[in-house]
């Protein structure tokens, strides 16, 4: 256990250290920051909260950059050392690849997920001092799916570090993966399956396997729970979970991919990387 959180510790460091981490900081850190400053301010002036309304707003604006982030970033984490020979030097030192897998994982989950949680507990915190009232419900929801939707990401990335030979490679594929499912959101793929003549339950729940959908729709779902913007796709969701139910869904199911792809990551790395 020790050499695990040595292990956490260390990727911490090196990852403050470097030039990604501070872009993804100034990202989530500044401009999101600035954008729930102003808006908040706005919403003021104007006579109405608009705290639950930015927050939809940030979850969205999150969605779409924190799974590229987190890719690329944690793709070198495997093929990168594996490239510069560290394995030969890990395996001369007293600690485990299990130690060493997983400590990486700790260490980057608390660097990726950090930031995108402080930057919205900052417009909390301005929204308190102004005396603008805070959806502590809206707020706590969208903090468990920041930290799922860490999670589900950073398994996926450790699980193509570990089969991908190359940083070049790893990083290709944590784009094409990134892409395909930014492409495969409803439109696409309901238009696809309306073409085919598919039932709207199957065409429904085809879609909600990509995690960045469910990860929208739940986010909706705290906003509208009617999921009135959805159109006629709202009804089979709600006849197939509920509202409650699928809030659970939004956490457990992408929790599950990227527990199970970090499982699978590891299998490979230590049947693959040992000698």
């Amino acid at each position: 256990m020790k050499q695990l959180w040595l292990t956490a510790k260390l990727d911490i460091v090196e990852s403050l250290r470097a030039r990604w981490f501070q872009i993804y900081t100034l990202i989530f850190g500044g401009i999101v920051a600035l954008l729930f400053l102003f808006g908040l301010t706005e919403s003021r002036v104007l006579g109405f909260i608009g705290l639950s309304r930015l927050l939809v707003t940030y979850i969205q604006l999150t969605m779409a950059i924190l799974p590229i982030f987190v890719l690329i970033t944690t793709v070198r984490s495997v093929a990168g050392d594996r490239e510069a020979g560290v394995f030969e030097y890990l395996l001369s030192l007293p600690v485990s690849l299990f130690a060493w897998f997983w400590g990486k994982i700790i260490g980057r989950y608390i660097v990726v997920f950090a930031p995108v949680f402080l930057a919205m507990l900052a417009a909390v915190g301005w929204a308190t001092i102004l005396g603008i009232e805070v959806p502590w419900a809206i707020f706590g929801y969208y903090s468990a799916l920041l930290a799922v939707m860490s999670a589900c990401f950073l398994g996926i990335g450790m699980l193509i570090s570990a089969l991908a030979r190359s940083t070049d490679m790893a990083q290709g594929a944590a784009f094409m993966v990134w892409l395909g499912l930014l492409l495969f959101l409803d439109l696409i793929l309901l238009g696809v399956m309306i073409q085919g003549k598919v039932a709207p339950e199957v065409a429904v729940m085809l879609a909600l396997l990509n995690p960045l959908q469910v990860f929208r729709t739940a986010a909706l779902a705290m906003f509208d729970p009617q999921l009135i913007v959805l159109g006629p796709s709202a009804y089979v969701v709600l006849d197939l979970f509920g509202a409650e139910g699928f809030r659970l869904f939004a956490l457990v199911y992408p929790t599950l991919i990227g527990l199970l792809s970090a499982c699978a990551g590891y299998f490979v790395f230590k049947r693959g990387d040992l000698p």
